[in-house]
């Protein structure tokens, strides 16, 4: 049970002490995303929450779990003090990396093959492809000096969330500066940019998008399998290095990795987990999770290790694994990823290089820019690595002439072959091994892999709860107060209590047997118009009704994130990412709130609780009447069919909030249904994985 004295200084170190409950406001109107076909829309949301009294709720609860991790990995950084220490801790860090990216695949044969060579002046450019994993095809350009005397020190470059991906203007500038001084380079195309786009129609046109949009969207559903993106794109980039050590051209013993934004972060997982790189120089991505955080910066899901906040780790001990190997980190002054961040992991690191012996080997270097590999940066890198290397080419970097994107193809329109091996193929593979591994889980066995897959706490102990004065109408209902369940400090589950006399004061206590209702957006919008609710409401007639909004949910959908509650980079996806991040996903402290409501409403004398859920709802709703006696009865509407349907749906629409990480590993939601038969539970209008949620 938490202590009354740790939320005392929660809401104090979070402000919360001071805002006021009362003031409401209007939430704007939400994009929704619908797929028909090929084709991708946002239509504005006709049915928003009407009340967002909480709308910095969940923002600050996160803020203040990264900055509680913060706190004690600084703690624990301080307490190195020596030679012996230093190593130990990099030894640590590193282990920890290795266990969120989970355990790597089997190195199988790369199957390269050199489709093209153009010849230009001082180099050529090969195009190649090669195999990460069986018939997973990687598309690539390798530069490779002319008239050098071999070995030549090589150099794997990431490319970020450029559209044309390897041939973006930054990183051939990149390559070309590099291959003029003498260094083999290789440019690959990552999972769903340049050549790589993982699904696509027919006649070759993105389904889900390009580079981010397909990030999220593929990242989101390998999710369900305890697969993660993340380790899909460093693996490709581990392969990449195996073919560029098999080029006979190549000193193994100067292989440099750069990259620039989502090439940087690339650059940094590398810099953890592959002790072969000698020198690395990261731009534009190396700040801290706490600033991307606080400034409301979300990230694509490859970007978001599952489990990297959990282990008390930042973005700066992905280079601390490379010490006391030269690094260069790479920023720009006016980033949006905060320079600040990079200055603190800057001064982190050059800690640990100086009790190394090799201080000389960090450094930083701040251009006066935008987001981008600027010429200034580059020629950063280039006097770097030609130290590491003890090159005398020279930092200037020569006339640059970019190269049309079709002529850097490896492909003859400009995308892989659509028969061959893709992400999804590849993990509905995994999934349809897990389900037939699974077999039918039920009774003990499948509640204990529910609480172990939602990560959940024991929910026991009786939760306070504010009483607040009412505000707003509600249908069916004459009169309906508001309470507020304080689940954990901070967060508050809004309930109401539909009543046909005022309340002003605590929870009624003469009926012993309640409805509750959890919502799918709004419950106070949803009691204004839901059928479905006014259905369940007339089947109750002596039951006290009460309603439910989880965190996140109705009066506190979070109003961050400058964008749109459900777009791809919307607040919804940004708190359920940094969840998988700290290893509690966002649904299960969603269930977690439920079943402090429902223990709630049982200390209050209610001993018979028929739960009742819609859409998003219907999840928490369905887990938490697996898991507590309280509950004798279940009524769901738009309740998911299956977590199987999703894993290998071509298209899907139910945002990350709403899936489980690892899930079909031990268990899916139909082994839930049948287990809940003996709770009368009744279904109406479940939704698969393309449901019409035109409505949320």
């Amino acid at each position: 049970m938490i202590m009354e004295k740790q939320r005392r200084d929660f809401l104090k170190l979070t402000g919360l002490t001071g805002f006021s409950l009362m003031g409401a406001a209007v939430i704007p109107g939400y994009a929704t995303k619908k797929i028909t076909g090929n084709k991708v829309s946002i239509a504005a949301n006709a049915k928003q929450p009407a009340l967002n009294r909480f709308p910095r709720m969940v923002q600050e609860y996160f803020v203040h779990r990264v900055r509680e991790i913060e706190q004690r990995a600084e703690k624990r950084r301080a307490g190195i003090r020596s030679k012996n220490d230093a190593l130990a801790y990099i030894r640590d860090v590193r282990k920890k990396f290795m266990d969120c990216f989970g355990p790597w695949p089997e190195k199988t044969p790369l199957n390269a093959k050199v489709v093209e060579i153009l010849e230009r002046n001082n180099y050529t450019i090969e195009k190649v492809t090669f195999e990460s994993r069986p018939d997973f095809v990687v598309t690539a350009n390798l530069y490779l000096p002319k008239n050098k005397s071999v070995p030549l020190p090589g150099i794997i470059g990431t490319v970020g969330h450029g559209r044309t991906s390897k041939a973006y203007g930054d990183e051939q500038s990149f390559a070309q500066g590099l291959v003029s001084k003498g260094y083999v380079v290789l440019l690959f195309d990552p999972i769903a940019q340049g050549e790589r786009i993982q699904a696509v129609s027919e006649d070759l046109k993105p389904r889900h998008g390009i580079g981010t949009s397909e990030h999220i969207y593929a990242g989101n559903q390998l999710f369900l399998t305890g697969e993660s993106i993340s380790s899909w794109f460093a693996w490709d980039a581990i392969r990449a290095l195996d073919y560029l050590l098999t080029r006979e051209e190549v000193d193994p013993s100067h292989i440099g990795v750069t990259g620039n934004s989502g090439g940087g972060m690339q650059t940094a997982f590398l810099c953890a987990i592959e002790p072969r790189f000698t020198m690395a120089a990261p731009c534009c991505w190396v700040t801290t999770f706490r600033r991307n955080l606080e400034n409301e910066e979300p990230a694509d899901t490859e970007q978001c290790l599952p489990g990297v906040l959990a282990a008390g780790l930042d973005q700066s001990d992905f280079i601390a694994c490379m010490a006391p190997k030269p690094v260069i980190l790479l920023s720009q002054e006016k980033d949006f990823f905060d320079t600040r961040g990079t200055a603190e992991a800057y001064e982190r690191l050059k800690k640990l290089y100086r009790l190394l012996g090799k201080e000389e080997n960090i450094q930083l270097f701040t251009d006066s820019g935008y987001h981008a590999y600027s010429k200034a940066n580059r020629q950063a890198m280039y006097a770097f690595f030609n130290k590491a290397t003890g090159a005398t080419t020279g930092d200037t970097e020569p006339e640059i002439v970019l190269e049309k994107p079709e002529t850097l193809w490896c492909t003859a329109k400009g995308q892989l072959d659509i028969g061959k091996a893709t992400l999804l193929s590849i993990s509905s593979k995994l999934s349809a091994a897990q389900k037939a591994g699974r077999g039918n889980p039920g009774g003990e066995g499948l509640k204990k892999a529910v609480i172990t897959a939602l990560k959940l706490p024991d929910a026991d102990g009786l939760a306070d709860y504010r009483i607040l004065r009412p505000f707003g109408q509600r249908r069916k209902s004459k009169h309906c107060a508001t309470y507020t369940v304080e689940t954990v400090p901070g967060i508050f589950s809004i309930v109401y209590c539909l009543s046909a006399t005022e309340l002003f004061s605590r929870v009624p206590r003469k009926l012993k047997r309640a409805l509750l209702y959890i919502s799918h957006r709004s419950a106070d919008a949803e009691l204004q118009e839901e059928p479905f609710l006014d259905e369940l409401i007339r089947q109750e007639p002596d039951s006290v009704v009460f309603t439910c909004d989880v965190r996140g949910i109705g009066e506190s959908t979070p109003n961050t994130c400058s964008i749109g509650f459900q777009d791809p980079y919307g607040s919804d996806y940004f708190y359920a990412i940094h969840s998988i991040m700290l290893h509690d996903p966002y649904l299960g402290q969603r269930t977690y709130d439920v079943l402090k409501v429902v223990n709630w409403l049982k200390f209050n004398g209610y001993d018979e609780i028929h739960i009742a859920g819609k859409g998003w709802g219907a999840l928490p709703a369905t887990f938490a009447a697996l898991l507590s006696d309280h509950i004798v009865q279940v009524s769901l509407k738009n309740a998911l069919t299956s977590y199987s349907d999703i894993a290998v749906a071509e298209d899907y629409n139910w945002p990350l909030a709403t899936l489980l990480p690892g899930v079909l590993k031990t268990f899916d939601l139909p082994d839930c249904y049948r287990e809940l038969i003996s709770k009368k539970i009744s279904q109406v209008e479940p939704w698969a994985a393309m449901a019409d949620q035109q409505n949320l």
